[in-house]
């Protein structure tokens, strides 16, 4: 039995910010002297994002101005997890609930009340009773809705959450999952001038996405069909890329390493998704790569022999939402899923998702239509002969 990934909704918070009005907030919060600022300016002119969500509107506002921040020099008593974490608990389920609305509307013959499984995604916030039990309510789904939460897992926790959507569906004839990732990174905004902080204040925005996955595709348009997963780990890289809950907030480490061990690492990811299906990466017909910066999209592009239109809509979303964690490859493939027609069927897509560990996600994913039979025989390639080994 296989899964199909049929729809994909998506939501952001109301305040849209320009990518350099988030650097003059950053260089006034700092206290950055003009030569610190001119630079700061320019690591926010390079990093490919144009604008970026935020359900805070302080961003955007000058110090005397601002709601969640004290309007303080140094913006001290600097915000604590706890108030953190109250704004989180306000603002991500209305973010939540807008972006379950956008993927259902799609799928018109999908009632609330035939949801199966329920499976939310965050790492920038939790509580409980949590967001899961939320939506239950907030959206009407069934009191007997079987509730899986993948928490603090970082940008690849998405794939993770198409993993137990897939095992549902492929356990329980008529399942169907609906998978909410939601982010609220602008929350943990950390008041350090070490480079790893200013390298994560200038990437990460706020926004949810939400997939319908069940045991069939749509009916009236094409779906995605889950065909492969493989999940590496370079311990190399366990302190380049890491997550930690702080006194003032949830703290980011990105070093400068992390491109360069994604680019030595991906060659190989690929190979051992690929190896046991008869489709070779000269096949892939298109890819949805989460942008966890331009440096990470380059150095992929460059091992992997892409070019920046093979890697067109993940660009697009850096540019326009920036970094929003595991929502953000969803949003990518929001783009590509609207883009295939009839025509498509059967063809191949690969995808990547990075995060904490150093880990590196991969799914293959395939276009199905109608009942879906060429990608049954995909679905099946796993009993193929191995492939030639991939030369990438």
């Amino acid at each position: 039995m296989s899964s199909y990934l049929c729809a994909i909704g998506t939501a952001n918070p109301p305040h849209r910010i320009p990518q350099l009005q988030i650097a003059d907030f950053m260089a006034s919060a700092l206290e950055l002297d003009e030569k610190g600022t001119r630079k700061l300016r320019a690591l926010y002119r390079v990093s490919g994002i144009g604008q970026r969500y935020s359900v805070l509107p302080d961003y955007a506002r000058a110090n005397g101005e601002f709601e969640f921040f004290p309007n303080t020099p140094g913006l001290e008593p600097f915000p604590s997890v706890g108030q953190r974490m109250a704004e989180y608990r306000r603002h991500a389920l209305p973010l939540s609930v807008a972006a379950v609305r956008a993927c259902l509307e799609q799928l018109p013959e999908v009632d609330y009340a035939s949801i199966t499984h329920l499976i939310t995604v965050s790492c920038t916030g939790m509580y409980a009773p949590g967001l899961d039990i939320e939506l239950v309510g907030a959206l009407g789904l069934s009191g007997h809705v079987q509730r899986t939460c993948v928490n603090f897992m970082g940008c690849y926790a998405a794939v993770n959450g198409l993993k137990l959507a897939d095992a549902f569906c492929r356990a329980t004839p008529g399942a169907r999952v609906l998978v909410v990732c939601t982010e609220l990174c602008t929350l943990h905004f950390q008041k350090s001038q070490q480079d790893d902080h200013l390298v994560s204040n200038a990437l990460f925005g706020d926004g949810a996405a939400a997939a319908l996955v069940q045991s069939a595709p749509a009916p009236a348009r094409p779906s995605l069909a889950l065909t492969a997963f493989h999940c590496g780990l370079e311990p190399d890289g366990h302190a380049d890329m890491a997550w930690h809950i702080n006194d003032f907030g949830f703290e980011m480490t990105l070093s400068s390493y992390v491109p360069r061990m994604i680019q030595q690492g991906i060659g190989q990811l690929t190979h051992r998704l690929l190896a046991d299906l008869p489709v070779r990466l000269a096949d892939i017909r298109a890819f949805a790569i989460h942008p966890g910066g331009r440096k990470i999209l380059e150095s992929i592009e460059q091992a992997l022999g892409l070019t920046t239109h093979d890697n067109r809509y993940a660009y697009q979303v850096l540019r326009d939402y920036g970094n929003m964690s595991s929502a953000t490859v969803l949003f990518v493939l929001r783009d590509l899923l609207a883009g295939f027609t009839a025509a498509d069927a059967g063809a191949p897509v690969l995808s990547f998702a990075f995060g904490p560990g150093l880990t590196l996600e991969a799914m293959l994913l395939t276009v199905a239509v109608g009942e879906g039979k060429q990608v049954a025989q995909v679905a099946s390639m796993k009993s193929a002969a191995p492939a030639p080994a991939l030369v990438a």
